[in-house]
């Protein structure tokens, strides 16, 4: 006589080698609790400088649904079409605005040592991510099928034949450059933003190198002052503030 299986409820115990245990724990432990979705961040997040990082986004977002309908336009289709060409020129200016935004995102960083602390592999990725979409770009200008296209991708030749790649990336085969710009490079360039994402969430945002510890400024704006010793309080107060630096 067979019995069957007691399905396994909160309570329960989970499998100690079950592979969907260790998918589980491996996704609650990417982000601290509360992170993911924060409904608060510290004060320096306010500068101006921090908002080309959420631009950078936006701009890719529209720079990928705008692809996608001229992927499936065909690559000649905005040539015909004055749709086509509306959404093309979508394209084109979402991705000058991306590559603007994201300029400037990674140079502020560069100068803010962004990689300081355990930051080092979140600015990273942002190089990855940039240096992804310079070959994505690439990519694009020579599916655009007008006489730029041709000139590039043949200019481009003599440049990949140099570099011994010409006998794995032909430019002048246009579909090979659809597949490569519409499917490869934008998966790549996708997980990389997603890495990059999640590891802004994970460790924070980069502080100012000049940024005061807030929970410090907090403690000593709560300290309570004495008049014998308010001269040394002071001083020992002045010091904690001025070597409390976010990391």
């Amino acid at each position: 006589m067979t019995t069957r299986a007691e399905p396994r409820g909160p309570g329960n115990t989970s499998e100690p080698g079950s592979w969907t245990v260790k998918v589980r724990d491996g996704i609650v432990g990417l982000v601290p609790e509360g992170q993911a979705l924060p409904d608060r961040q510290p004060v320096y997040v306010h500068s101006w400088i921090y908002v080309f990082g959420v631009a950078t986004l936006a701009a890719l977002a529209v720079v990928i649904v705008t692809g996608g309908i001229l992927a499936i336009g065909g690559v000649a289709w905005w040539h015909v079409s004055s749709l086509g060409l509306f959404v093309n020129s979508l394209h084109l200016w979402s991705v000058e605005l991306f590559f603007g935004f994201m300029v400037i995102h990674l140079w502020g960083k560069f100068w803010m040592a962004a990689w300081r602390g355990k930051l080092g592999l979140t600015w990273a990725t942002c190089v990855i991510c940039f240096l992804a979409s310079l070959a994505t770009a690439f990519t694009g200008y020579t599916i655009t099928t007008n006489f730029n296209a041709q000139w590039i991708a043949f200019e481009a030749k003599d440049v990949m034949n140099a570099v011994a790649l010409g006998s794995w990336i032909n430019v002048t085969n246009l579909g090979q450059m659809v597949l490569i710009h519409v499917c490869m490079l934008p998966l790549a360039i996708v997980a990389v933003v997603a890495m990059h994402v999640l590891l802004v969430r994970k460790h924070g945002v980069v502080p100012p190198i000049d940024a005061i510890d807030p929970e410090a400024d907090l403690t000593v704006a709560s300290a309570p002052s004495h008049s014998s010793d308010s001269g040394s309080a002071d001083a020992s107060s002045t010091g904690a503030t001025s070597g409390a630096v976010s990391s």
